[in-house]
């Protein structure tokens, strides 16, 4: 498991300068979820929030909004580079009431029963042991408090995320990742979130879905975004010859632009926001 997360945190080091690159566009595009999962998470003036996987962190300022100057948001990710977007975007809109920590999330170190609520965009279908992650953030948690997270749901679902992925196996000749491993959709399908959380020993469970399409001004520019930025996108073919890379991302630079319409890029995509209670 180790040796798994520093190949993570390899990957996501790789990928931060452009993860901070095209961090508005993810942040315009996770609006509405974004929002669902802070108020699902029970977030109010005050509080003392935990972002996990939090990336350039766009969602951890949207958080610190919330809580105001008397809360606090502490922000962790397995990239100290991530980390460090963190801190300058936060310098840039004057906030002052948010900290970082590194290290993976299933590693977590932080005093016992000490947040509020806890938060995590888009990472943890990608960590190697999601269960053991939300237990460790139900530890951080004080009786009560929520953790509220956002997946993607389904390749059917999020056929601008499957069929690129599919793309790069192929020219990598590598199989999908296996049932229980880290993967975009591995905690996408029906009633597996939940279960997760209620197995760690959440309450009050519950769940919204959200239609997400993603839009962006061209087929070259979605391209662009996954070739520098995503890190599982870039790492299934980062093994691979020049020849290999330059074939797989060629194709899919085609298939993406089956998206193209007369606005810009526009594609289908779904995340599912899902929500526990801390038992009292």
């Amino acid at each position: 498991m180790r040796m798994e997360r520093k190949e993570i945190r390899k990957q996501w080091e790789s990928a931060a300068p452009g993860w901070a690159k095209w961090e508005k566009t993810f942040a315009d595009w996770m609006t509405p979820a974004t929002e669902a999962m802070l108020e699902m998470a029970g977030i109010s003036s005050g509080a003392k929030v935990l972002d996990i996987a939090c990336g350039a962190g766009s969602q951890t300022l949207v958080a610190a909004r919330w809580v105001g100057s008397k809360g606090h948001v502490v922000a962790t990710d397995i990239s100290e580079t991530m980390l460090y977007h963190v801190r300058e975007n936060a310098r840039e809109a004057q906030i002052d009431h948010i900290s970082t920590l590194e290290g993976a999330a299933e590693e977590l170190k932080v005093p016992t029963e000490s947040f509020d609520a806890a938060i995590c965009r888009l990472g943890l279908m990608l960590f190697v042991e999601p269960s053991k992650a939300i237990t460790a953030v139900k530890r951080a948690l004080k009786p009560g408090g929520k953790f509220a997270v956002v997946v993607f749901t389904t390749s059917t679902a999020n056929p601008f995320m499957a069929k690129p992925m599919q793309i790069l196996l192929r020219h990598a000749e590598k199989e999908p990742p296996a049932p229980g491993k880290p993967g975009i959709f591995a905690l996408g399908g029906a009633g597996v979130l939940e279960r997760i959380f209620a197995l760690s020993g959440f309450t009050d469970i519950e769940q919204r879905k959200f239609n997400a399409p993603f839009r962006t001004t061209s087929a070259r520019h979605a391209l662009g975004i996954l070739q520098e930025a995503a890190g599982a996108y870039r790492a299934v073919v980062s093994d691979c010859s020049e020849t290999v890379r330059t074939a797989a991302w060629t194709e899919v630079g085609e298939i993406l632009q089956s998206f193209e319409t007369d606005a810009g890029f526009e594609a289908p995509a779904e995340v599912l926001v899902v929500a526990g209670s801390k038992p009292l």
